[in-house]
């Protein structure tokens, strides 16, 4: 018998698996931090004699050489992908065993990046899992513009024939089980659902519904702004990335955090908007420890600044630490836990700014506001309030100057990227009114919603 475990990163919208029979096992595309994949490997027994990448990763980095390196197992990366480090080279064909009767064998599936390979998982002789990592996704495929932008089309092509090439060779019955697709910008289409099979992806995705043609001109017209900090994951994953320290920050007391917000560096309150919005240190940023922590901060902040993280526990502190070295965030240049109370000099007071619901802002005098909206341009194009700015949470930052005078009223789709973006608002001296509600609120509220089409 056979099992398969997946390692959820819900933060960045991954899986890694380990996956194995009674006595040993393999890791496919393993987070950074790895005690979760040799926890997950020591509840079952097994010991880890395999360590596979299906590609290169662009969104997260890597903790297979790492692991290779602790459990004394093979790593198993493919042959194209150019590295600094001693690895098996893997090309299309390659077969390794697993346990008794598994068997992992590797498909070469360019087009996520030009060197892609999936894994096939067979027992006695007859598949019963693709890895598909960033190829074939949940409805969707993996993106093929993170690479050059030279290759997107070809990659885009490749893509196709990848998942056909899938879709052919295996049963019906087949699981799916890609690295991309729960929220990964990796995917360049939301992917809907947690399960599927090759017989499921054949009546619905399109890369094996439609001609090619059809598809690569949808798919790329369907591909939004890329994370700036992919710029820095696969130099880091081709160098070969260090072993991770998740040991406690040093604390900063609150003259420490006045000085590093003085000095220009950044100070990020990980605590809910709802608390952030009612008191927090001025000029201090907030992004929800609940959010998408890692994939905000690190698409925002300049690569390589220094960051200071104020958490309402110790907790909530290792688990921020967790989630941004596996964007290659490593340490926190300090860190504090507690509230507002615990932060602030003795003669210093809490900033806040209001929240507000789509009602609220149906209500007030719009000549006297400015209604900014930071949702991604693909969830803008169907819909937006009429009149509204539209600047998407991660350019924020860097063009506050475009948003017009007047106190802004920010809103995405549901609040949390508003939350990030009043507090960005806020720490450059802006008046702001967070609004914390579903955008399906806004036509509701008597709010005028427009579309191009009119």
């Amino acid at each position: 018998m056979f099992f398969v475990e997946a390692i959820e990163l819900e933060g960045l919208g991954n899986r890694s698996y380990l996956a194995g029979g009674r006595r040993t096992a393999v890791v496919v595309d393993p987070p950074r931090d790895i005690d979760r994949v040799l926890a997950a490997a020591a509840r079952r027994g097994v010991a880890i004699t395999q360590v596979v990448e299906t590609h290169i990763h662009n969104d997260y980095v890597t903790g297979g050489l790492e692991l290779a390196r602790i459990t004394g197992a093979a790593y198993r990366v493919p042959a194209g992908a150019h590295v600094s480090f001693a690895r098996t080279a893997v090309s299309d064909g390659d077969t390794v065993d697993i346990d008794a009767e598994l068997v992992l064998a590797a498909v070469a599936t360019p087009g996520h990046t030009p060197h892609h390979t999936a894994y096939v998982l067979s027992e006695a002789g007859r598949p019963v899992a693709a890895f598909t990592g960033g190829s074939l996704l949940i409805g969707t495929v993996g993106r093929p513009d993170l690479v050059e932008p030279r290759l997107t089309e070809q990659l885009a092509r490749a893509q196709h024939a990848s998942a056909r090439r899938l879709a052919d060779s295996l049963p019906d019955e087949t699981e799916v089980l890609p690295t991309h697709g729960f929220g990964s910008f990796c995917s360049s289409a939301q992917a809907d659902g947690e399960a599927t099979t090759i017989g499921k992806e054949k009546a619905a995705n399109p890369a094996l519904t439609v001609e090619v043609d059809t598809f690569v001109a949808e798919l790329l017209a369907g591909l939004e702004d890329v994370p700036a900090y992919y710029a820095h994951m696969s130099p880091a994953n081709t160098a070969g990335p260090a072993p991770v320290d998740l040991t406690a920050p040093a604390v900063a007391d609150p003259h420490a955090i006045a000085a590093r917000l003085a000095a220009g560096e950044w100070v990020v309150d990980l605590r809910n908007r709802i608390a952030f919005a009612e008191g927090h240190v001025a000029g201090s940023f907030n992004f929800e420890a609940d959010g998408k922590l890692a994939t905000y901060l690190a698409w925002l902040i300049p690569w390589g600044k220094p960051v200071t993280l104020l958490a309402e526990s110790a907790g909530q502190l290792a688990e921020a630490q967790r989630e941004l070295v596996r964007v290659g965030i490593d340490r926190p240049a300090a860190a504090a836990t507690g509230g507002p109370a615990d932060w602030l000099r003795a003669d210093e007071s809490a900033a806040s700014f209001p929240r507000a619901t789509f009602a609220e802002l149906a209500g007030r005098d719009r000549s006297r506001i400015v209604v900014l909206d930071v949702r991604r341009s693909s969830e803008r194009a169907e819909g937006w309030i009429e009149g509204s700015v539209h600047i998407p949470v991660h350019q924020v930052h860097r063009r506050i100057d475009e948003v017009p005078d007047g106190t802004v009223w920010v809103h995405c789709a549901g609040g949390m990227r508003a939350g990030i973006a009043a507090s960005l608002l806020d720490a450059a001296g802006r008046d702001v009114v967070a609004v914390d509600d579903g955008f399906a609120a806004a036509a509701a509220a008597g709010l005028a919603v427009v579309t191009e089409e009119g």
